[in-house]
């Protein structure tokens, strides 16, 4: 699909899920990931996931240990550390949403 974790992001994440066993084989964390990010993009409700990423409640419930855990702390702090200060982001919401209201009132 779309917009999924490539073989580089991946691999830089990876280690640093926790992979604790909790008697059930666990699912395969990488397509959880993508699950989650796919919500956490579309801004769908959980339930509207579609089911290439698995049962919605499996990946609502991993994005919910995770947070409770501070892995996404921990992964954004990696990530950030590991960034090449030459490579800036740009917000263009706010440039798009001013646009609007400018031509609004036009």
């Amino acid at each position: 699909m779309r917009h999924e974790l490539t073989d580089h992001e991946w691999t830089a994440i990876k280690l640093m899920l926790p992979n604790k066993s909790r008697g059930v084989p666990r699912v395969n964390d990488r397509r959880v990931l993508n699950g989650i990010f796919w919500v956490l993009r579309s801004g769908a409700p959980w339930r509207d996931l579609p089911n290439a990423f698995g049962p919605y409640t499996t990946c609502y419930n991993r994005f919910v240990r995770w947070r409770r855990a501070g892995v996404w702390g921990q992964i954004m702090n990696a990530l950030a550390g590991a960034h090449d200060a030459a490579v800036q982001m740009i917000d263009t919401s706010t440039p798009q949403a001013a646009r609007s209201i400018c031509s609004a009132g036009a």
